[in-house]
């Protein structure tokens, strides 16, 4: 009996559903992760169990996972709500576990900040619809992870008045967020035109935050997440952020950028809903900062985009230099 076994048992799958497992993912590490996925929209109770098994089963791969035992009065939570982890949890992964992930702070005593740089209207570009939706859910889901959100509406905002920041001194990570129409080698401003390039450069960021620029964020988590288009095909009640394709640049310790597609493809963005890119981003992180690392939780963005939907694009993990595991253990 196995672990799909244990949970046909009691009934938190069925026949067909452990089936589809099997047969679409040939080794136990690819059915834990589409387990992970599959069961955590049938409740808390559902998801216990399935952690429960995997641990018993395979302590290696729970470890490997970022899987821990959750707790038992916690509690089934909406959707649209950040799951937090339990202190207890918390404690314990960070001892077992030290060395291996990047330090965290006490939340009485640290002071983390997040940037988000956002353009919705322009001048000379079709106007962002529906990047309202992007910007309120981000800043919710970073409040909500422990972080002071800074609010910029124009691409010429003080990015190194935020790197000078005397919070970061005592603060983790940080993480930086831009949402914008995109170009070849950076971000548009809302003035930007094909004569005036009013852009900001991808290069320029990092380059401003790293550790000759940056030193009180020297050897801590740096997240940068990029909602914009990187070339492509138009489409109809879908909007795009594109103007052309942006190009890769130099690698950075303890930088991870996570872009909202692969080069060449353009950001679908829903004129009512928002960034396609920008809501699993926010759903995954509700739903699992709690139990799993940052590049799990980046997996199971890339995984909510696999298959095609109506409109198709690929968020891609670039210019990734953490030397460590990253959890944000929300509520702690």
């Amino acid at each position: 009996i196995g672990l799909l076994d244990d949970l046909l048992e009691i009934k938190v799958l069925n026949q067909e559903e452990m089936e589809i497992v099997r047969e679409e993912n040939k080794t136990i590490n690819y059915q834990a992760l589409r387990l992970i996925d599959n069961v955590s929209n049938k409740g808390s109770k559902a998801s216990q169990h399935l952690i429960k098994s995997i641990i018993e089963r395979d302590r290696h791969l729970a470890d490997k996972l970022g899987l821990f035992s959750v707790p038992p009065t916690f509690q089934d939570i909406a959707a649209d709500t950040l799951r937090l982890c339990s202190h207890e949890d918390f404690q314990r992964l960070r001892k077992e576990m030290a060395g291996q992930i990047y330090p965290v702070m006490e939340k009485e005593t640290r002071t983390c900040l997040a940037f988000i740089i956002w353009n919705v209207k322009f001048d000379y570009l079709p106007q962002r619809t529906g990047a309202n939706n992007d910007i309120t859910g981000m800043q919710d889901l970073l409040e909500g992870l422990g972080y002071r959100v800074d609010v910029e509406k124009n691409l010429t905002a003080l990015l190194k008045q935020f790197a000078s920041r005397l919070e970061h001194q005592t603060s983790d990570s940080t993480f930086l967020v831009l949402m914008s129409h995109g170009v070849t080698n950076g971000i548009c401003g809302k003035d930007y035109t094909d004569i005036d390039r009013q852009i900001l450069p991808i290069e320029r960021i990092f380059q401003i935050f790293n550790t000759r620029n940056c030193p009180s964020l020297k050897d801590k988590a740096k997240i940068i997440i990029l909602q914009a288009c990187r070339g492509g095909n138009s489409g109809t009640v879908w909007a795009n952020d594109s103007v052309t394709p942006f190009a890769d640049a130099h690698v950075e310790k303890d930088f991870i950028a996570f872009c909202s597609s692969t080069p060449n493809n353009k950001s679908w963005r829903h004129t009512k809903k928002g960034s396609l890119f920008i809501i699993q981003l926010i759903d995954c992180f509700r739903k699992y900062a709690w139990c799993c690392h940052l590049y799990d939780i980046f997996w199971k963005v890339q995984h909510s985009f696999e298959m095609p939907m109506e409109k198709i694009q690929m968020p891609t993990i670039e210019r990734a230099t953490l030397t460590k595991y990253f959890y944000l253990f929300p509520g702690n």
